[in-house]
């Protein structure tokens, strides 16, 4: 029930549009037996090829510590390579590029969905066409706005929503096929295979809007984590597949007895008495569906920002027991500025389909990728066959992409743009923290060595505990000579303390704590946490004492943070606008005391200027 509610919120609602949008009238597709068949035995195909046989078979079984997603795949591919080498700059170059993309389609999926949704009031009453666009803009509105609460109220609702919407889509579907069983022909793929041999052209610009009806399905593996693998199997095996073919061919049953119902055969579908109810299901299902992405890219976001992509930002926590459940304030107002744009530029669903499935597409190859490099080690392939299943599937992929493509012109180009423009964000702090980094190691003090100058030149002492934040364990972090220099006293008892994100979602205290104590009351605490994991300095401190016997008392602790600002120049290491991107991001990022949960009456920063 609960992989219902958030996996398949996406995918559920693409009857709204979808097979709508094969028969645009841009298509010039003529609603004969033929094309209905044709049509239909592609969308069939491509859920079984996709869908089932790749995410739902294969891309499952591709977890990292039980998490899914581009990154986390990402993350178990990189494992394959050492760090300089090409393998594994590839890999993180496909990884960013997949991620950037699941951001434009997080942006599109809000608005195309409520959108269609709403679509069905002017069907139930003409006169409130004009009132379409305000509509889906209050939604919208509404639905950012109560992020910040939560979803843990609402999401016991989802799940039998989205039951009672499956139940919908396959009764209004079966009453059709009822009518006009002959729709049921177009399980034979030869249909599909007789439209490229009829219109090659139409037919691989049709693939564009059957590529609609899959593009929820990067989120049964983004998911993995919430639910695990067979909860989202039977969901898609036992509901949502039934309930989406039945209501695919219902449509084709209802357009080959009425060809004016083409214009908009879902709610076409349902008798004049259930339009209302209908048009109001469809808006809860598309509001779940919007939630699931909005959800997603929050979790993208923790996750970038943990695997050193994205700078520090706010997040709060929604739900004190499930830490899945957070809320990310930029991230969110973003989306919610770039959904209202593309509802106000685009004004319908059919407009807005010619931009959607080429981001979510450009994602799937690059799963698809990392799938057929993962399998000869994760599941002991030989390469022949890891080639014999993914090459295929990769094939098909990359022939969706080439159809996307071609809408480009007419709307494609936003995902692209704005997938871009999130990648260029991700390369570039990644980029930017290294040459950073670089520079720190080049003046920076050896850290054994410093701690054994400390007996020939002992500073002042004075009572209390030092937490010194580093990034680099084996060098002194610049807050402590900065303060040695201006202040000329250190601490009794001083800790270099040194987070590092491991590759995987969770590590635990037992594996993630290492204690080691140095000469003069020098200790040093190395953290490893997993990028689904949240820092905490207290609950670290605590684990600390509990595998170490080693005591802190908080308000005997002092947290020693540098503060760094970037200074752009002509330094070889990036061009000179890519160095003031990352120093604006780096001067927006969230202050390290917030992120790391530290009490702010006990941190002391110093600042410092630094070129890159």
């Amino acid at each position: 029930m609960g992989a219902l509610g958030v996996v398949y919120g996406d995918i559920g609602t693409s009857p709204l549009y979808a097979f709508k949008e094969a028969f645009n009238p841009a298509h010039s597709l003529g609603f004969n037996p033929a094309n209905i068949y044709g049509v239909l035995s592609l969308i069939f195909w491509g859920l079984t090829i996709i869908v089932t046989v790749k995410y739902v078979g294969l891309a499952l079984r591709a977890d990292n510590e039980g998490e899914g997603g581009i990154l986390a795949l990402m993350a178990l591919v990189m494992r394959r390579y050492a760090a300089p080498s090409r393998g594994r700059v590839l890999a993180v170059a496909l990884g960013l590029i997949g991620a950037a993309m699941f951001y434009g389609d997080s942006i599109i999926t809000p608005a195309i969905s409520v959108l269609s949704a709403i679509e069905g009031t002017a069907v139930a009453t003409p006169v409130l066409q004009d009132a379409v666009i305000p509509i889906t803009a209050v939604i919208l509105v509404g639905l950012f706005l109560v992020q910040k609460r939560g979803t843990a109220l609402v999401g016991a609702y989802f799940g039998p929503i989205m039951m009672l919407w499956f139940a919908v889509l396959g009764v209004l579907g079966l009453t059709h096929i009822v009518i006009h069983p002959s729709v049921l022909r177009a399980l034979n793929p030869w249909w599909g295979v007789d439209m490229f041999l009829r219109e090659p052209r139409l037919a691989l610009f049709l693939l564009g809007a059957v590529f609609l009806t899959l593009t929820g399905g990067e989120a049964l593996y983004a998911d993995m984590g919430h639910f695990g693998r067979l909860p989202i199997r039977r969901a898609w095996l036992g509901v949502v597949m039934p309930g989406l073919l039945l209501n695919y061919f219902g449509q084709g049953a209802l357009v080959l007895a009425n060809p004016a119902a083409g214009k908009n055969p879902f709610f076409y579908m349902a008798p004049s008495w259930a339009l209302w109810p209908l048009v109001v299901l469809a808006t809860m299902a598309t509001v779940i569906a919007s939630q699931a992405v909005i959800s997603g890219a929050y979790s993208m976001t923790t996750q970038a920002i943990k695997l050193g992509y994205l700078p520090r930002m706010r997040v709060l926590f929604t739900n004190e027991r499930n830490q899945g459940q957070i809320y990310v304030p930029f991230i969110n107002w973003t989306m919610l500025l770039f959904v209202l744009a593309l509802v106000m530029a685009f004004r319908s669903s059919d407009n807005l389909a010619a931009a959607y499935g080429i981001a979510v597409n450009i994602t799937m190859v690059t799963t698809t990728v990392f799938l057929w490099m993962v399998a000869p080690q994760r599941w002991g392939w030989s390469t022949r066959r890891a080639n014999l299943v993914f090459v295929p599937l990769a094939l098909v992929e990359v022939l969706f992409l080439a159809s996307n493509s071609l809408k480009v012109d007419h709307g494609g180009w936003f995902p692209l743009v704005f997938g871009a423009a999130v990648y260029t964000l991700l390369s570039t702090w990644k980029r930017g923290r290294s040459l950073l980094k670089r520079q720190l190691q080049e003046h920076a003090l050896n850290l054994k060595d410093f701690v054994h100058s400390l007996s020939t030149y002992p500073p002042t002492r004075v009572e209390g505990t030092a937490i010194y934040l580093t990034p680099n364990a084996e060098t002194v972090p610049h807050a402590l000579l900065h303060n040695l220099k201006h202040n000329k006293v250190l601490h009794e008892r001083v800790v270099f303390l040194s987070a590092q994100a491991a590759d995987v979602p969770h590590v635990g205290p037992d594996q993630g704590i290492d204690l080691r104590p140095m000469e003069e009351g020098i200790y040093l605490l190395h953290v490893r946490y997993g990028f689904k994991d949240e820092p905490d300095i207290q609950k670290l401190l605590k684990d600390c004492e509990r595998l170490s016997g080693l005591e802190f008392h908080l308000m005997e602790t002092s947290f020693f943070l540098a503060r760094q600002t970037i200074v752009p120049s002509k330094i070889p290491g990036m061009a000179l606008w890519r160095e003031v991107l990352f120093s604006w991001m780096s001067r927006n990022a969230q202050e390290a005391s917030d992120y790391f949960r530290i009490p702010p009456n006990r941190v002391v920063e110093l600042g410092t200027q630094i070129e890159i």
